[in-house]
């Protein structure tokens, strides 16, 4: 199973998202660690202050009312103090925290003589623990001990620090969403138009507007739509031109064929002259199936097939069993209606022709209507099923001037299924005769 997207939008979104969240990972962590570093500052000059001030208390108060301060003294941070003997060696395990030097008392602190001011510490545990023991010796040689909550530091303390990082982490996302579509917004654009040029080459062109690197790219695709229209028109003109200058000469030479005495050389020049009377009149309507601009509308395409398979049992009435219908009892589609039903009407007559049936069946299939023409003939050659689209080509064996073919009906179907974003194949039955499937997107 792929995992990676396929649109370029969320391929470059995800992208973008990935890059910030990176970024906001490493700038939250040097926001942490600068955090703890100040906390673990804050936190040790508060237990400083704290204890200074307890020692301060107790040894400017006469010994026999020490006790008592203590007692008074109420600690609801969870600071334990006693005046013992000992230091505080064995309050905690010991820790390479440990702490044993003298330090030097301020007069603003201690008000005694510089030579009394000087001052034992025992500093024992840390955060590890979670508790600090210190012990602070007093002028009777007695020491003060203490004990005070170490909590480690706590590196998303705020309350609002969570809520704020999703509220930025959404803005974030919904902003590089949004760049994301603008940004792609004009490639989609493009594609929509290169598939409406494959519907209809005379659909309109793109704005030129937007940056400039969308104006060149919208300028290069006008003009080469400019450019397939001019190719298209210019060949249908030349053919049509040619098909109506043959009609003069043609219609002459039936005039002339009245003159010839030898009735059998007559009436083979004739049939001659009338073939390639077809034939310019199938050039001429070919022509004119390309160069019609006929307007895009709503038709129901599983009505338009059963009207094209009645009206060829019509024509056929001896083969009515064998001109059936399979699909939906109706199914909207946008398209040019009488160049549909031209195609359709090409595929169920070739089938009856040179297959004695058709049976159609319509179906859609997620974007994709598709209509396939079958019938019980002999085939066609594998090597013909992609030649016979070329026009004028027959398969003389079966698709002659006797059974009305002339070469046209398919390339002329293909044409209309192209223009409408689709296309059309044949096939060989496995049990025998050909298949005609036609498909176009919804």
């Amino acid at each position: 199973m792929n995992l990676i997207p396929r649109s370029l939008a969320t391929r470059t979104a995800i992208t973008m998202l990935g890059a910030l969240m990176l970024v906001q990972a490493i700038g939250l962590t040097v926001h942490a660690l600068d955090r703890v570093e100040l906390q673990s500052l804050a936190q040790t000059r508060d237990i400083g202050v704290r204890a200074m001030g307890l020692y301060r208390a107790v040894v400017l108060t006469s010994p026999e009312q020490r006790e008592q301060v203590l007692h008074n003294l109420e600690h609801n941070d969870g600071m334990v103090a006693a005046i013992e003997d000992v230091p505080p060696h064995d309050a905690l395990p010991p820790t390479p925290f440990r702490v044993r030097r003298a330090i030097t008392l301020s007069t603003q602190l201690v008000p005694v003589p510089p030579p009394e001011r000087h001052r034992e510490l025992v500093m024992l545990g840390g955060p590890e623990e979670q508790m600090l023991a210190i012990g602070l010796r007093m002028p009777d040689d007695r020491w003060l001990n203490m004990q005070l909550p170490m909590p480690p530091p706590r590196i998303w303390q705020s309350r609002h620090f969570i809520g704020a990082f999703l509220m930025m982490s959404l803005v974030s996302a919904l902003v590089t969403w949004w760049a994301v579509r603008r940004l792609t917004a004009p490639v989609l654009t493009l594609a929509r138009a290169a598939e409406a040029l494959g519907r209809d080459v005379n659909a309109p062109p793109l704005a030129e507007e937007g940056p400039s690197e969308i104006t060149v790219a919208a300028i290069a695709f006008n003009t080469m739509a400019a450019r397939i229209r001019r190719f298209v028109q210019d060949r249908t003109f030349m053919l049509t031109a040619i098909g109506h200058d043959l009609r003069t000469p043609i219609t002459r030479l039936k005039l002339r064929m009245e003159f010839i005495d030898d009735e059998d050389m007559r009436r083979k020049l004739l049939a001659d002259i009338d073939e390639l009377s077809a034939m310019v009149n199938a050039t001429l309507a070919f022509g004119r199936d390309v160069a019609a601009e006929e307007p895009v509308g709503t038709v129901d395409l599983a009505e338009l097939v059963r009207t094209v398979l009645d009206e060829t049992a019509d024509w056929w009435p001896d083969l009515v069993e064998r001109i059936v219908f399979e699909g939906p009892a109706h199914l909207a589609y946008r398209g040019r209606p009488v160049a549909l039903k031209r195609a359709v009407n090409n595929l169920v007559r070739n089938a009856v022709l040179y297959g004695g049936s058709a049976e159609a069946t319509l179906t859609v299939e997620r974007n994709l209507v598709r209509l396939t023409v079958e019938d019980r003939g002999p085939g066609i050659p594998p090597d013909e099923l992609e030649r016979v689209f070329q026009p004028f080509y027959r398969l003389e064996a079966s698709r002659n001037r006797e059974t009305g073919g002339n070469g046209l009906g398919l390339p002329i179907t293909r044409n209309i299924a192209r223009a409408h974003g689709g296309d059309v194949e044949l096939s060989n039955r496995p049990g025998g005769g050909a298949r005609a499937t036609l498909t176009l997107p919804l």
